[in-house]
């Protein structure tokens, strides 16, 4: 099932479209400011980003910008602000569409279709011979061997893969994984790593690059 973040600070407008877009099997969660999408952003993987540009907290394209930065994830702004000047900024910014309001439902739910056929997140790859199944939460061994890492193990791994090609510090590691805990050190962090390179292979450590005195890397198939 595909995730979508949906970014909206109308509640009436807010609702229908997440009904809408449940009803069409996706699954949406709602955030009706800057602050909570970045929370959520955080928080698993998701497919697409259908952002308005005009939130009570910040602007839409300071998120979208955010996002970008980060992760490869398609956004689709949607907005009353519609000149030329707003659509050439979200265009540069790396939109995949832009929609203005009032629109129809129907041209919505199409648009959001063509966005998520064309611009597929990568939810399968691989490293070693060995395939992670971003989506299941599973490493699959070289012989078929179906293994779990830990909960947050994999969150780190998934915070690895969806920051490729930026290196991740271990207190930003830290701060995703636990937040405000303080009882934690970055040796949590090089100890989780060491797990993740033995369930991967990752002998030379070419999957998960360390970076000498900043964090680590995604760096893809080490075969």
């Amino acid at each position: 099932m595909k995730r979508l973040l949906l970014v909206e600070d109308d509640r009436s407008l807010g609702a229908t479209l997440c009904e809408r877009l449940q009803r069409e099997k996706y699954d949406v969660y709602w955030a009706e400011t800057k602050q909570r999408a970045l929370k959520k952003l955080g928080e698993g993987f998701w497919d697409l980003v259908i952002l308005d540009i005009g939130l009570p907290d910040g602007s839409g394209f300071e998120l979208a910008r955010h996002i970008k930065e980060k992760t490869s994830l398609p956004i689709m702004f949607m907005t009353a602000l519609s000149t030329a000047e707003h659509r050439l900024e979200g265009f540069e910014i790396g939109a995949a569409d832009f929609i203005p309001k009032p629109f129809h439902l129907r041209e919505l739910l199409l648009r959001v279709k063509h966005v998520l056929d064309s611009h597929p997140v990568q939810r399968e790859i691989s490293c070693n011979g060995r395939v992670i199944e971003l989506s299941n939460r599973v490493i699959v061994q070289p012989d078929g061997e179906r293994e779990y890492p830990a909960a947050r193990d994999f969150e780190l791994l998934e915070l690895l893969v969806t920051s490729s090609p930026r290196v991740v510090s271990r207190n930003e590691i830290l701060d995703a994984l636990w937040g405000e805990d303080k009882f934690l050190n970055q040796r949590t962090v090089d100890n989780m790593i060491v797990r993740l390179r033995q369930l991967l292979g990752d002998t030379k450590s070419t999957c998960i690059r360390s970076v000498r005195g900043v964090g680590y890397q995604w760096c893809g198939d080490g075969e």
